[in-house]
């Protein structure tokens, strides 16, 4: 009986290990066959290679691709985030009327599958554009729109997570010593959430960096963003050229994380 909480112990970490392998074999795997030299992928391989990450540097679609989706996410993310911190503050402050419809309203997305937001999205401009008589579609305008709404519920959760601990009488003690509402906001208010905050930027630009279903339905002529040009490239070739640009973004979002890390420590909002 002795060894028995022993027992218990290393099974706990034997599931936890088996869980996270599991949610990283998808990633490791896309990282092993970037560097398979063969065009069609087999086990073991013939040879390693780095040719593949040299293919898609060359391929102007890609680089084009990468590009756009950097501007899009940067832009989607600075209007989006700053929308969802006020809304998540007004949630978690604000008693109002509706208070429990709103936030159902603004987190709905995130339980709502990409492609059928896409698809709702593609109609409802299709609709304002009968009615407006102009072009929404297809537009620079209409994709950042669209991948803002993209923003705005993630910016929402985050946010109000990182507000469920903060000592709201530091801010009235703010107020009572003479500051100002907008001196409040400044110097405690939004310190006190920069965790949220950061964190809320990071998720955004990933989510509209990675985003396919939104940009598919709406990119505008002439434009391609990155998850756009590899299922394009998908269609009429199949080999490791797409892994070895994978596992760039794979590389490149976990930079992100970790410098984001190194600043705010993101296990303070989850």
């Amino acid at each position: 009986m002795t060894g028995f909480p022993a027992f218990t112990r290393v099974g706990y970490n034997l599931l936890i290990v088996m869980a996270y392998g599991l949610i990283m074999a998808p990633v490791l795997a896309v990282m092993v066959i970037s560097v398979f030299d063969a065009e069609i992928i087999s086990f073991p391989p013939h040879g390693l290679t780095l040719r593949w990450f040299v293919n898609a540097w060359q391929r102007p679609e890609f680089a084009d691709g990468l590009w756009v989706s950097f501007k899009l996410a940067v832009i989607s993310t600075a209007v989006g985030v700053p929308l969802g911190a006020m809304a998540a503050y007004a949630l978690n402050r604000g008693k109002f009327w509706g208070k429990g419809l709103i936030s159902s309203l603004l987190l709905g997305p995130l339980a709502v599958p990409a492609i059928i937001c896409g698809t709702a999205l593609y109609i409802f401009y299709i609709q304002a554009e009968n009615v407006l008589d102009r072009d929404i579609v297809g537009t620079t305008a209409g994709l950042v729109a669209a991948h803002v709404l993209l923003t705005i519920p993630w910016s929402v959760r985050l946010v109000s997570a990182s507000m469920e601990g903060l000592d709201q009488r530091i801010e009235e003690a703010a107020a009572n010593l003479g500051a100002s509402p907008m001196i409040v906001a400044w110097r405690i208010t939004i310190p006190m959430m920069r965790s949220g905050i950061v964190a809320a930027c990071m998720f955004s630009f990933i989510q509209s960096f990675e985003n396919l279903e939104l940009s598919l339905l709406l990119i505008a002529p002439g434009q391609i963003t990155l998850p756009v040009a590899m299922l394009n490239y998908l269609e009429f070739r199949i080999d490791p050229t797409l892994a070895a640009v994978g596992t760039i973004q794979i590389l490149f979002i976990g930079i992100l994380m970790l410098v984001t890390d190194r600043f705010v420590k993101l296990s303070r909002v989850f």
